[in-house]
């Protein structure tokens, strides 16, 4: 079984946003020695508990840190950049770093409407761009091509087409995936010959639902002849199942705090999430969460892994390791989430 790693480089209450990116820098050392096979980093805006705002520039930084590794974006949220941009980023980064760069695209803006007209412009893009989104995923493959793309313009202009390209002269192409947590990305991925991945770490919901549409639906193309998918899962492990989950606890009241509409700042150390108490509505979030996580022990640990990648039908999972700390830690530190990924290599490798 590939494992693989998300990482939405969480900052923790005892933590800078310095700290967390040491601590992430460690963790992908720690991948890529254990033989993970790919590390994504996620975009998210405005968030107190998630430094992970820039997938490009952590990217560059962690592929200079780590030699085998493939480093991607998990992903970038394409309706808040021009394609061009997204293309120009990805296809220096594959040419600095060949056949290890993976560009993972959502639809989703990963922050809140402020946030996401500040990234935008006011003047700049908007809801038409959602809908535009199928033919963004095609211009961005197209201008990292060697190909580029050809812009018509009026004829007293040019004569001819004008040509656009990410890079002057484009060797390689990073590996497009989709992502989604829904059905709309299932049956795009499959009409676009897309690998997809499911984000089976944020809903849990119809995530064998949407594989089967994408798989029944796949239509070969020059990105994918065949379907090629796997899924997201959040992971705290452990070598009890009680410490497990004492650490997988303040990322669980975090998005419970989150999706009640409640305000939420850094990720919480273990023992105040521990002292803390949740509005019922909160705590449902909280043992959804818990439901649909790999946590516990190595060997159950173990054990759910290889069941979602049989009930999912897939040969590649992406955990991501959510576990907090104790108090006392080292900020630069992220033992928990290290330890993750030793106890989930030694079972599964």
């Amino acid at each position: 079984m590939r494992l693989s790693v998300l990482d939405l480089v969480p900052v923790r209450t005892d933590q800078s946003t310095a700290d967390a990116l040491t601590a992430t820098t460690h963790l992908a050392q720690t991948a890529d020695r254990l033989g993970y096979t790919r590390y994504w980093l996620a975009e998210h805006h405005n968030m107190p508990a998630v430094a992970a705002t820039s997938p490009p520039v952590l990217i560059a930084h962690l592929a200079a840190h780590t030699t085998q590794l493939r480093l991607g974006s998990g992903g970038v949220m394409l309706p808040n950049h021009a394609p061009l941009a997204v293309a120009e980023q990805f296809a220096l980064l594959e040419a600095a770093h060949p056949g290890r760069i993976d560009l993972g695209i959502g639809r989703a803006p990963g922050s809140d409407p402020v946030t996401s007209l500040a990234l935008r412009g006011a003047a700049g893009r908007d809801d038409r761009d959602i809908e535009a989104f199928p033919q963004y995923l095609d211009d961005v493959v197209a201008l990292m091509s060697a190909r580029g793309v050809r812009v018509p313009l009026p004829r007293d202009l040019m004569r001819e087409n004008y040509v656009l390209k990410a890079t002057p002269v484009a060797v390689t192409e990073p590996r497009m995936w989709l992502l989604g947590s829904s059905m709309y990305s299932a049956h795009l991925a499959a009409a676009k010959g897309l690998p997809y991945v499911f984000a089976h770490h944020f809903s849990g919901h119809g995530t064998a639902e949407a594989l089967a549409v994408y798989r029944d639906e796949f239509q070969p193309s020059d990105l994918a002849s065949e379907p090629v998918t796997f899924l997201t899962v959040n992971a705290s492990v452990a070598e009890t199942s009680e410490e497990a989950r004492a650490l997988l606890l303040p990322q669980l009241q975090m998005m419970g705090r989150l999706r009640t509409g409640q305000p939420f700042g850094a990720l919480d150390l273990v023992e105040d999430a521990e002292a803390t108490t949740m509005t019922p509505q909160a705590q449902a979030v909280v043992a959804s969460g818990l439901a649909r996580a790999v946590v516990g022990s190595p060997t159950e640990a173990a054990e759910q892994v290889r069941a979602l990648a049989e009930e999912f039908d897939v040969d590649e999972v992406m955990v991501n390791p959510v576990g907090s700390a104790r108090r006392g830690a080292d900020p630069t530190t992220a033992t928990a989430r290290d330890t993750t990924l030793e106890l989930l290599a030694k079972e599964l490798f």
